[in-house]
């Protein structure tokens, strides 16, 4: 089965927790702290595998959690950073974020690599927050959450020629007689239900790849017919190779199909004009495939070079496989992404809002709701078993301005607030 598209979870790893701990050896007189920071959590990083051909793997296995860093230990030794979660992808691969869009990785070569989404940092040890006021404190953090998505992984296939054309035309047949590959063919519109890749090697030496994408109709680019689950292979290709039928014997004119695919294309994404097209004319063992050749060529305007051949004689096909060869070498590779499209290794410096921290909602029992990613984060990092790290917590909300947007919102002695669905105390003015 061949899967193209998927949507799976990944979660990078949590950071490991921070220890309090102290120093009790003999001869070493008021030891102070010696509590060990935690290990970073590890990252999930997709690698791209040549050996994979489809997503297949992912229709069985939609959810990755990296592991966690080791926590802190005492003698002040770190946690062991967690290794990263190295997951094996086809050539081909983008992958998107579900809830943005943004475009998070375009993986087309061997061993290339991405990270996905970060584990988190581990937290610190009460050695770090030793100080002249308090030498010997009781307080360390726990580990950062690691950062948590929903990706969809698309699969462009990496053909340097793309056939496209109407259902049973003879995309398949042509695949088949200039390359190894053995495509499903039968007198059925729709045979080909996946697409099929071929090595095709000319009579000079030269080879490239030619992909058989299964056949559109009319509508395509919004989902009729089985092409527009196909459509997005053909972006990657650098020469579009349209072939049709000059039989007639489906009752089409040939013309229309050229003028109704190509419009399809158009639709889909309108960079596929770029590309440079040859026309196929293919049947020209049938009867009436002349007439109808003169025909088309009387009324096609596009400067496209057309090549008459019969697939099924092998007919013509030694002077097309030397043009669309000729052709993939004078075509430089169209990115598929612009580089500002892609949000990865790279930083954009805007003049904008500094995003809120928190925001406060009220609930309809009068209690007071305080959220934000922020603040999410330093409540998942601090210990509430430990006095201390309470009292810091306390402390970092008010310098995050959490008591004074409280007292704007009305709050007062005794009022109940509510973080993140976990936490409730009173609000104390």
């Amino acid at each position: 089965m061949f899967v193209d598209q998927v949507k799976i979870y990944t979660k990078g790893g949590d950071g490991g927790n921070g220890m309090v701990a102290f120093r009790r050896e003999k001869y070493v007189p008021k030891g102070g702290p010696a509590g060990g920071d935690g290990g970073k959590g590890s990252d999930v990083v997709f690698q791209v595998d040549e050996g994979l051909r489809t997503l297949m793997d992912f229709r069985y296995q939609r959810h990755f959690k990296a592991p966690r860093g080791e926590h802190g230990m005492s003698k002040n030794q770190h946690g062991k950073n967690a290794e990263d979660m190295v997951i094996k992808v086809p050539p081909g691969t983008v992958v998107k974020d579900d809830d943005t869009g943004e475009i998070i990785a375009d993986l087309v070569e061997h061993g290339q690599r991405s990270v996905i989404t970060k584990g988190g940092r581990g937290g610190r040890g009460n050695t770090r927050f030793a100080t002249p006021a308090n030498p010997a404190p009781e307080l360390s953090e726990k580990g950062e959450p690691g950062q948590e998505r929903y990706v969809v992984m698309e699969l462009k296939l990496l053909a340097d020629v793309g056939l496209v054309g109407f259902p049973s035309v003879g995309k398949s047949t042509l695949l088949s007689v200039v390359s190894a590959a053995k495509p499903k063919i039968a007198e059925y519109h729709f045979t080909t239900i996946a697409p099929n890749l071929g090595m095709v090697e000319t009579e000079d030496g030269r080879s490239f790849v030619m992909a058989d994408l299964p056949g559109l109709i009319e509508g395509a680019h919004e989902g009729v017919g089985l092409g527009h689950q196909f459509l997005r292979h053909i972006e990657r290709t650098r020469v579009i190779v349209h072939v049709i039928d000059m039989s007639g014997l489906e009752g089409r004119d040939p013309y229309e199909d050229y003028l109704t695919i190509n419009k399809e294309l158009e639709e889909y994404n309108l960079r596929l004009t770029e590309r440079p097209q040859i026309i196929v004319a293919n049947k020209m063992d049938m009867p009436d495939a002349q007439d109808h050749l003169i025909a088309f060529k009387e009324k096609l305007t596009d400067d496209y070079p057309v090549f008459p051949i019969s697939a099924l004689t092998r007919q013509g096909l030694r002077d097309l496989l030397f043009t669309i060869a000729d052709k993939v070498e004078t075509t430089p590779e169209f990115p598929l992404y612009e580089e500002e499209e892609i949000g990865v290794n790279r930083v954009l410096y805007k003049h904008e809002k500094e995003e809120k921290e928190f925001t406060i909602t009220r609930d309809s029992d009068g209690t007071f709701i305080v959220e934000g990613a922020p603040l999410e984060r330093l409540f998942k990092m601090t210990d509430f078993t430990r006095e201390e790290s309470v009292r810091r917590f306390a402390r970092q909300l008010r310098s995050m301005g959490v008591d004074e947007a409280l007292r704007e919102r009305g709050a007062k002695d005794g009022d109940s607030v509510r973080l993140l669905d976990e936490y409730e105390f009173e609000f104390i003015d």
